[in-house]
């Protein structure tokens, strides 16, 4: 298995793919993702390490789902609470 992907940002290595989910932010996650994706593409994978870099890039795949989730739900959290009703005292006279 290659222990590297080359990228003209630099080298991912697995010990960056295999960082915990938690870990990882969504950007970090894409990157990692592509970079399989680009190595994937070539054909030039033994099928060993393809099926590692499949489960990798499934599980990436996942952590990039799980964290435009997160970023959704603190949105539509921003949206109700500005969205909430401001009370006013009433004075009937105006």
């Amino acid at each position: 298995m290659k222990d590297s992907i080359e990228k003209e940002t630099g080298t991912l290595t697995v010990d960056s793919v295999s960082k915990t989910k938690k870990d990882l932010t969504f950007e970090e996650a894409l990157k990692n993702l592509e970079a399989i994706i680009e190595e994937l593409e070539t054909g030039d994978v033994p099928l060993a390490d393809l099926v590692d870099q499949y489960e990798k890039g499934t599980a990436l795949l996942k952590t990039c789902n799980e964290r435009l989730d997160e970023a959704e739900l603190k949105i539509e959290k921003l949206r109700e609470k500005s969205e909430q009703p401001v009370f006013e005292n009433f004075d009937p006279d105006d």
